[in-house]
């Protein structure tokens, strides 16, 4: 059978970039997204530590394997034999040239309590599942958040296939894992995600001693749940667990790179803020695999469809950073009782934020955006701009820095629906 073509990646030339410049790159993030065979378009020699062979060598004599390879050398799956990560870290400490590792892996950054080596020595660089604007190959435009702050949300333009909204879950049903959202049709791809769920708390999970019932229990409750500030006992009861046992499954899901914790922006101008994070899993596909819904029974639960159709939103963004070249870091933004509630505050630099909701409508009006409108007059020229993500077809202006856009501008290849770039918002 021959070899499938490698789909290229948002980080590929971040990583060509940053081997120019440092010695050792660390790539992180959930099993089975392609970091290795990304890393791999970009080493010489590989290390594989997931070969019994290779993997005792590398333990009896960490330091002798890494000599007199061609650099840059992958090291993958450096969990398997973690002492490697100390051979690196004295391989860069006595030759500090650019570009002499890769190292991935699907463990946390950390060694059983010894201090970390990689401090100082190895730049982490987290790589998330396949976009859609990766999956249709329209990588070479820069990323959402890069136009909208180069160009101002004036700039925006109409995207040229924009779904309705059964294409939207369709959409994010796909998931970003590249196996089956490349290679399977819907019924295998979904039996390929709820194979991965199910290895993850029975097989990954077990070196935790964790058990893996109640582990997928609350699992299926924060899918449930992904996209929202929801009270930690609301979780922990539902799954009948405990808090403390709760509190080990959150830790556990964010070393496996299943779930991430946005935390709650917080500023002094605004009073009352909840400072608990929100819970989104890494990949919308996943969520509904792990609640067994398909796009039927989405489309049926309106709660569901924007908590899913947020989180794919979120997905799509967040895979866009590594790569961008606006520095960003992602916050919700939440008051006691819900009085305000923005989904996403984008923080830039020179103290300055994009704030972004995530609707479920094809025709926001202002009501959608009114958030918007507040922590806009809150920041005043500080928020640069505010988006209602929509599932309509066209970008339009609520107001003075608030703009509606199709969340299918997140992939789009940058022409407008007939073709050809479209005039400035009025």
């Amino acid at each position: 059978m021959p070899a499938l073509a490698y789909r290229p990646r948002l980080l590929d030339h971040t990583l060509a970039e940053l081997l120019a410049d440092l010695p050792a790159i660390l790539l992180t993030g959930p099993r089975s997204t392609g970091k290795t065979t990304t890393a791999a378009r970009h080493a010489r020699t590989i290390l594989r530590l997931d070969r019994p062979e290779e993997a005792a060598v590398a333990t009896a004599a960490p330091d002798a394997i890494l000599r007199g390879r061609d650099e840059p050398t992958l090291i993958d799956e450096w969990q398997a034999v973690p002492g490697i990560l100390g051979a690196v870290k004295r391989a860069v400490d006595e030759n500090p040239t650019p570009g002499r590792f890769l190292i991935t892996g699907s463990a946390p950054a950390q060694s059983d309590g010894a201090l970390w080596p990689g401090t100082g020595r190895f730049v982490r660089v987290p790589m998330f599942g396949l976009t859609t604007r990766e999956r249709r190959g329209a990588i070479e435009r820069p990323g959402f958040l890069d136009r909208l702050l180069c160009d101002g949300p004036e700039g925006l333009q109409d995207p040229g296939d924009a779904p309705d909204l059964r294409g939207y879950v369709e959409e994010l049903l796909v998931s970003g894992f590249p196996q089956p959202a490349l290679h399977l049709p819907p019924d295998r791809r979904r039996l390929w995600l709820e194979s991965y769920l199910e290895q993850v708390v029975t097989r990954d999970a077990a070196p935790s001693g964790r058990d893996p019932v109640r582990l997928a229990r609350y699992l299926d409750m924060v899918a449930l749940h992904t996209g929202t500030v929801v009270d930690d006992a609301t979780l922990y009861r539902a799954a009948g667990i405990n808090s403390r046992s709760a509190s080990a499954y959150d830790g556990l899901l964010a070393d496996l790179s299943l779930v991430d914790a946005i935390p709650a922006w917080w500023t002094n101008r605004i009073k009352r803020l909840v400072q608990r994070p929100k819970r989104v899993l890494i990949d919308a596909g996943l969520a509904a695999a792990a609640i067994r819904v398909d796009t039927a029974a989405i489309l049926r639960d309106g709660t569901l469809l924007g908590r899913l159709l947020e989180t794919f939103a979120i997905n799509q963004l967040r895979a866009e950073l590594p790569a961008a070249r606006t520095p960003a870091r992602l916050f919700h933004l939440r008051t006691e009782q819900g009085r305000h509630e923005v989904d996403l505050v984008v923080e830039i630099p020179g103290q300055r934020f994009v704030a972004f909701e995530v609707k479920a409508t094809s025709a926001p009006g202002r009501d959608d955006a009114r958030h918007l409108f507040w922590l806009r007059d809150m920041l005043g020229d500080r928020l640069a701009a505010a988006v209602v993500l929509h599932t309509g077809a066209r970008v339009f202006a609520l107001g003075e820095r608030v703009v509606a856009v199709p969340v299918a501008a997140l992939w789009d290849d940058g022409l407008g629906a007939a073709g050809v770039p479209n005039p400035p918002l009025p």
